[in-house]
C-alpha cells in the first residue's frame, strides 16, 4: 500500500480516484471513533461518510508539518459528533449497543444490560470528558494526538480522562444487574419471600 502523503499528492495532482485509498487506510478509525461518541450505528456510518466528504474537498488545508492525517481525521471526526450531539439534545436517547456474539440467551441479555448501562453512562459525561475518555480509552490515542485533536493542553487531556474513569467507575458501582434465576428475576423473589 501507497504511503498516505504520496496518496494525498496525486489526489492534489487530479488523481482523485486515489483517495479511496485514504478512505480504506481510514474508515475504521473513523468509524469507531463516531461509534462510541453516536447513538446509532446509523449515525456513525452516516457521520464517516461525511467526514471522508469534507476530508476530500478540504485536502489542500491538510498540513503534514502540523499533524498526523489520522490526527486532522480525527478531528474532523471529532467536530461533526459535536455538532450530531447537539442535534441529539433535542431527542430522546436510543439503543447503543447491541451484543450476540453466540452467547446463552441469559448470557446475551445480562451482557446487553451490562453494555447498554456503560453506554447511557458515557453518554451522560460532560461531552469534553467524553471525547477525551473515547480517545485515550477506546482509540488507545496518545494523550499529545488527543492534545492536537481537542486543542488543549496534555496535562488537560489526563485530567479529563481521569475524571471520566471515576464517573463511569461510579455509575458501574451504583448500578447492580438484575440477577435472573431460571429466566425470570421474579422467581428469585418468590423464593426468597416464601421462607
Amino acid at each position: 500500500m501507497s504511503d498516505e502523503h504520496t496518496i494525498i499528492e496525486q489526489v492534489l495532482a487530479g488523481e482523485t480516484g486515489a483517495f479511496q485509498l485514504l478512505v480504506e487506510m481510514y474508515q475504521p478509525l473513523v468509524f469507531q471513533f463516531a461509534r462510541n461518541m453516536l447513538r446509532t450505528i446509523e449515525d456513525a456510518e452516516d457521520l464517516t461518510q461525511e467526514v471522508f466528504v469534507a476530508a476530500f474537498q478540504n485536502l489542500r488545508k491538510f498540513d503534514r508539518t502540523r499533524a498526523k492525517f489520522s490526527t486532522w481525521l480525527l478531528t474532523i471526526t471529532r467536530n461533526r459528533c459535536l455538532n450530531q450531539l447537539a442535534r441529539y439534545r433535542a431527542s430522546p436517547p436510543g439503543a447503543i449497543v447491541s451484543v450476540d456474539r453466540g452467547l446463552s440467551p441469559d448470557a446475551a441479555a445480562v451482557a446487553s444490560e451490562v453494555w447498554q448501562h456503560l453506554s447511557d453512562a458515557l453518554e451522560r459525561l460532560p461531552i469534553d470528558q467524553r471525547t477525551a475518555f473515547v480517545l485515550a480509552e477506546i482509540q488507545e490515542l496518545p494523550h499529545a494526538e488527543i492534545a492536537m485533536i481537542e486543542q488543549i493542553e496534555v496535562g488537560t487531556v489526563k485530567s479529563r480522562v481521569s475524571r471520566a474513569r471515576d464517573k463511569l467507575r461510579q455509575a458501574m458501582q451504583a448500578w447492580q444487574p438484575e440477577r435472573v434465576v431460571h429466566g425470570s428475576p421474579r422467581n428469585e423473589n418468590r423464593n426468597t419471600n416464601s421462607k
